[in-house]
Formats: C-alpha cells, structure tokens, sequence
C-alpha cells in the first residue's frame, strides 16, 4: 500500500510524469513477486535502483508517507476485529501505546486527545481475532497488560468491512 500525502503537505516537490506513472502502477500495491521494484523497473524501463530512488524521494518530501504490507484480515481468518480505547494517564500513554502495540493480535495502536466531558480515553488499539470470544481474550489481555494504569475502556466492534484504498491518480 502507498499512503500519500494531501497536497499541501508536498507542495515543494513537482511530480515527475515517471513519478506518475510510479504511483499509477503501485495504486493497488505492489506486485507480488520476488523483486517488486525489479517487475516495476521493466515495466518503465529504468533500474531497480531509480524505482527506489525515486520512492525515497517522494517519501523526504512528504508525498508518500509510506510503503507497508496491508494484510487483508479476514482472508486470514481473522473474521472478528474490534476498536478498543482506554483511559490511562497521559504521562503513560506513550510507553503503554507501545507495549500493546507490540502485541500480535493489535494492527494498530494511537493516542488521541480525550473530549472531555464527553470522551475521556486517550489510546486506542485495534484487536483482531478469529472470533469475537477471541477478540474478548486479547482485550483482557490487554486490560492485565495495563493493570492499575487502565482506568476505563470500552470496544467497538466491526460489523462490515470498509474499502480501504489510497490516492488514486488517473492515467495520462
């Protein structure tokens, strides 16, 4: 998955039309080969190495945030998910956001600020599981993982799963 980045974050960088057609052709992921950046060199006709230079490029200047491995979950079994949030204390959010997001059931873990009165957690985690008795083991997991520092929490649980792309450019 490429994650870029919204304009104004990049305006010092001009996209190439190499550039373009870069992103065009990973738009949907990388291909699933041995040698990725190799397929994508033939298929331009530069080097593995300027495919990489140029990525590395774009990401310095903010135009893709990232390049990762987006697992399709329920393709693994993992058919349940769950966002769960939890109150903790500020000064702790940092080291326990990291302890849980370490766990291998959690894809992603994050502070967010609290909206006080109404909203009072600050660390979300998403947990996944092959089942929602599953998800309920790791949550608890989670909540002897935090011990005392866990004030509150609560879980919101998928119900249908979400297209998830990233930009799109359209062709020449």
């Amino acid at each position: 998955m490429l994650d870029c980045a919204l304009p104004s974050e990049a305006d010092s960088y001009q996209l190439t039309r190499m550039d373009r057609k870069l992103i065009q052709l990973t738009q949907e992921g990388l291909p699933l080969v041995s040698r990725p950046f190799h397929q994508l060199a033939d298929q331009l006709g530069v080097t593995a190495s300027e495919v990489q230079a140029r990525f590395a490029r774009m990401q310095a200047f903010g135009v893709l945030r990232r390049i990762a491995a987006v697992p399709n979950h329920y393709r693994l079994g993992y058919k349940a998910n769950g966002m769960t949030v939890w109150d903790v204390p500020d000064d702790r959010v940092a080291e326990l956001g990291q302890r849980i997001g370490a766990l291998d059931f959690v894809s992603h873990c994050y502070e967010r600020p609290r909206h006080l009165p109404d909203w009072r957690y600050n660390l979300f985690a998403m947990v996944h599981g092959h089942s929602r008795d599953d998800v309920k083991d790791h949550i608890a997991e989670i909540a002897e993982l935090l011990g005392s520092a866990n004030r509150a929490s609560d879980v919101l649980y998928s119900t249908r799963i979400l297209k998830k792309t990233g930009l799109r450019l359209k062709g020449d």
